[in-house]
């Protein structure tokens, strides 16, 4: 067993020991405990009693001290608390600035740095402080503070301060410790008192984080802020023009300048793609993305919050300390403790309140009988003090029966000190009136006792009253939709192959050029023995031999069907089927044949919209086969999984196969959803269904500054807070407008058609005071005129206008046709009058792929397969055709 380290008696021996050995087993075991237990409770770790760490109370205890009404240097302020806190003065000065920068306790006055720049602050000698208002309200009271010795012993320091107020999630703290650490995110003022009053009335209630940046936040995560929980905050991004992206509110942690720096890097590796930035910041944050023509706004706000630090990640763990030890609590359970603290802290102020009201009380009284019984002529024959203080008690006796407790000596000897003069002037009514007064007080003070939750919830509504005022939530709260960084990346380098030898890859320059990619995307190959496998982007990767098929890979992409004709064995039978592939292993090799040795596909296509081809098979004259040529048409297949057999084309050697006719896509239209939770498009079913879309459908979007558009349903699209009509355009069916024309001061509609589906058209005109009031997309809409009332005359009726019959569809410029002459008090839009819709011819049929069954055997049958009409198909790849012979 190791010998146990004594560092008094061993010190001299060790000194001089010519070995120079030294057994540290008992140093680490107790030294780096003190020391750990040292940082943890006193530097990293705030009290829950209060919110603050050591060096935070100091120097809020620092500044009452000083505190004048006027401000102070804060050199001052930290050289005080220096006479408190047994560390330099940076670590003084730097969380003086961090308690500033939250512009909640200390009023602020000179450069104090900027949290959106990420600038420090100027040096503490040109900066001034003083205590908030809120500060004097919430944080002092001498009477029920708690003292210790400084480390010194030369002052009295707090052990808490006396904080009536969740001040410790208002403010939020974050500490690295020794073996522990504490991220606590700042809270929204308003709603924490909110919680305060909930919790006292017994009600439930929830806390989210609002950060001082702004931003956009999913707190779906957030776990209560206790460990395990996670939150995603993002910058605010606008589409400022088609070449233009401005942010305007910055992620919780980060900084203009680290976020520029992150979006330059980005560009650099090819991520992303944009043309220059301006940093425009000053009271708020202003950074202008100005973007290459040709590229998509949408998917470049969607690639900053994949590759940026748009996007920020935080992990919040909440660690405060409870009787001298290290604790973890979620939020709530932090606000909890925080108001029944501050209950017991109010009860305690309005006992302490009701001692001193009952002693001047009692005081008042006295002074009373002293003086309106002439007691003080008592002590006229006394000759010594005793005599004295006798000669008052005895003439207080008959006179004190009413008192709530008994006389003492240093009551009488208070009543020796009164002056002669305020004998003389003594006023009976007024001292009645005082003491009629404090009875009033003492009463209020007891009904407060009696119901102390209600004075609770009445100081914290004051709280709110007083002090809330431009403290709204600044982070706006909503759920995220997952983005793909392969769906946004910018594709930037190009992908190459060798198809005779079996390689694909960045670095094969010399050989045969495929498609842009980026260096995170997959790409899936097909060889002619039937193998596929889908692998990563590098500079070269071997596949296999004979490589038919390459392009990069959309995971879960059930649009893009594969159409395949193979040849089991050397020698067997040919085989047909059609599939998809949405998920893979990645490196892993499939067989898309039966797995037979000189197995063998025939023919491939890869079809983006499901399109079915007609074929033409030609047979080797050999066996008894009577008919050697036949059309097979790749639309009488079903899609099925990767891994079925399909079904019998022939069990006769087949010569070659030519393309007869293109085919047309056989899916379903896509059924899209608006979700208004993120203002995203979706086909999950989440939110509002527009409809069914097919390759040149098209979505209406109306915003409420009169801008009129159409787009394609990209699932990429933001879509802004101001859009008033989103749904699926239908080109004939018009668009009705009730606006305010401001050049002429009068109310216009107007109805219309979108001519150019390809441009943005402004309804209102140039006037920048113009506005629309009413938006409909109905066929026969119907609108409510409310008129305003004159003086002096009765009011008129409200008008209900057919908008149909009142004005002819015309030209989207076209400033339409006056509403009316008089002064309108509002515009309602009511319910169409019925409109039957003309009946549509109905689309061919389709065939539904949503559910792709991977593991399904497709029975080995014959069966008759028709070829269809030639149609356009639009872009496909072009089949791969193999000759037999």
């Amino acid at each position: 067993m190791a010998e146990q380290y004594d560092p008094i008696e061993n010190t001299n021996n060790q000194q001089s020991s010519d070995t120079g050995l030294m057994k540290v087993t008992g140093m680490y075991k107790d030294w780096f405990l003190d020391y750990a237990s040292y940082v943890i409770l006193e530097r990293a770790v705030p009290a829950i009693e209060d919110g603050f760490k050591p060096v935070q109370r100091r120097i809020m205890h620092s500044m009452k001290d000083l505190d004048d009404g006027r401000y102070n240097k804060v050199a001052n302020i930290v050289g005080h608390t220096m006479q408190y806190h047994p560390h330099g003065d940076a670590s003084i000065g730097d969380a003086m600035v961090q308690i500033g920068q939250k512009d909640l306790l200390i009023d602020t006055q000179g450069n104090w740095g900027n949290l959106l720049t990420g600038d420090g602050a100027a040096a503490p000698r040109y900066i001034e402080a003083r205590l908030s208002k809120f500060a004097l309200d919430v944080v002092y009271n001498p009477k029920v503070t708690e003292w210790q010795l400084s480390y010194d012993g030369r002052k009295n320091e707090p052990v808490n301060l006396p904080v009536r107020f969740p001040l410790l999630l208002a403010q939020g703290a974050e500490g690295i410790a020794v073996g522990l650490s504490t991220k606590i995110l700042p809270h929204n003022f308003l709603e924490l008192i909110e919680a305060s009053i909930n919790h006292l009335k017994g009600k439930k209630f929830q806390l989210f984080p609002d950060f001082p940046t702004g931003g956009i936040a999913d707190m779906s995560n957030y776990n209560d802020g206790k460990r395990g929980g996670r939150i995603r905050i993002r910058a605010k991004i606008q589409q400022l023009d088609k070449n233009t992206l401005v942010i305007k509110e910055i992620p919780f942690g980060t900084n203009t300048s680290t976020l520029i720096d992150s979006i330059l890097k980005a560009n650099d590796k090819g991520k992303i793609r944009i043309k220059k930035i301006e940093d425009n910041t000053a009271s708020e944050v202003e950074i202008l993305v100005h973007l290459p023509g040709n590229i998509s706004p949408d998917k470049t706000i969607d690639a900053l919050y994949a590759f940026t630090n748009c996007e920020m990640s935080i992990s919040p763990l909440a660690c405060v300390i409870i009787d001298n030890k290290p604790a973890f609590l979620g939020v709530s359970e932090i606000l909890r403790r925080s108001t029944d603290h501050t209950l017991s802290l109010l009860k305690e102020d309005l006992e302490i309140k009701l001692g001193d009201l009952e002693e001047q009380w009692h005081f008042s009284s006295l002074e009373r009988i002293f003086i309106e019984n002439r007691i003080y002529r008592d002590i006229e024959e006394e000759e010594t003090w005793e005599g004295v203080i006798a000669a008052i008690d005895a003439g207080l006796k008959p006179h004190t029966t009413h008192l709530k407790r008994a006389v003492t000596e240093e009551d009488i000897v208070r009543l020796t000190e009164i002056r002669i003069k305020r004998i003389s002037k003594f006023d009976l009514e007024k001292a009645q009136q005082k003491i009629e007064a404090l009875e009033d007080e003492i009463a209020q003070v007891k009904h407060h006792l009696d119901h102390l939750v209600e004075y609770a919830i009445a100081y914290f509504t004051r709280l709110k009253k007083d002090y809330g005022k431009g403290k709204e939530r600044k982070t706006e709260l909503r759920i995220f939709e997952d983005i793909e960084a392969t769906k946004v990346v910018i594709r930037n380098t190009k992908l190459y192959v060798n198809r005779k030898e079996g390689f694909i890859g960045t670095a094969l320059r010399r050989d045969e050029y495929v498609t842009d990619c980026s260096d995170i995307d997959d790409i899936i190959c097909f060889t002619r023995d039937g193998k596929m496998m889908v692998t990563k982007v590098e500079p070269k990767t071997f596949i296999g031999k004979d490589i038919i098929h390459v392009a990069v890979f959309k995971k879960k992409d059930k649009r893009t069907i594969y159409n395949l004709i193979y040849r089991d064995g050397k020698k067997g039978t040919s085989y047909i089927k059609r599939f998809a592939v949405t998920s893979v292993t990645r490196d892993r090799e499939y067989d898309l044949t039966q797995g037979n040795k000189g197995s063998e596909i025939l023919y491939f296509t890869a079809n983006p919209n499901g399109e079915a081809e007609v074929v033409t098979v030609l047979l080797r004259q050999v066996g008894k086969a009577k008919k050697l040529k036949f059309d097979v048409d790749f639309a009488d297949m079903a899609i099925r999984g990767r891994g079925v057999k399909g079904n019998i084309v022939t069990k006769y050697p087949v010569k070659r196969i030519e393309l007869k006719e293109e085919g047309v896509s056989t899916l379903k239209p896509r059924r899209i959803w608006f979700d208004p939770v993120v203002h995203r498009l979706n086909v999950d079913e989440r939110g509002e269904l527009l409809g069914e879309f097919k390759g040149e459908d098209r979505i209406l979007v109306i915003d409420k500054n009169g801008i009129v558009k159409t787009i394609k349903p990209e699932l990429s699209t933001h879509f802004s807070e101001d859009t008033l009509v989103l749904e699926k355009w239908v080109p004939k069916k018009p668009i009705t407008a009730i606006y305010w024309e401001a050049e002429r001061e009068r109310y216009y509609v107007k109805r219309f058609l979108v001519e150019n589906p390809d441009r943005e058209e402004n309804i209102l005109g140039e006037h920048p005071k113009s506005f629309l009031e009413v938006i409909s997309t109905d066929y026969l809409p119907v609108a409510e005129l409310v008129y305003s009332k004159l003086r002096g005359k009765p009011q008129k009726p409200s008008d209900v206008i057919d908008l149909e019959s009142f004005i002819a569809v015309k030209g989207i410029k076209a400033i339409g046709n006056q509403l009316t002459t008089e002064k309108i008090k509002e515009i309602n839009l009511l319910d169409p009058k019925p409109y039957v819709t003309p009946e549509q011819t109905a689309p061919d049929q389709e065939e539904d792929q949503e559910d792709i069954d991977e593991s399904t055997t497709e029975a080995p049958t014959e069966k008759p397969l028709k070829p269809k009409g030639k149609e356009d198909s639009g872009e496909e790849s072009q089949p791969t055709l193999f000759d037999t012979e």
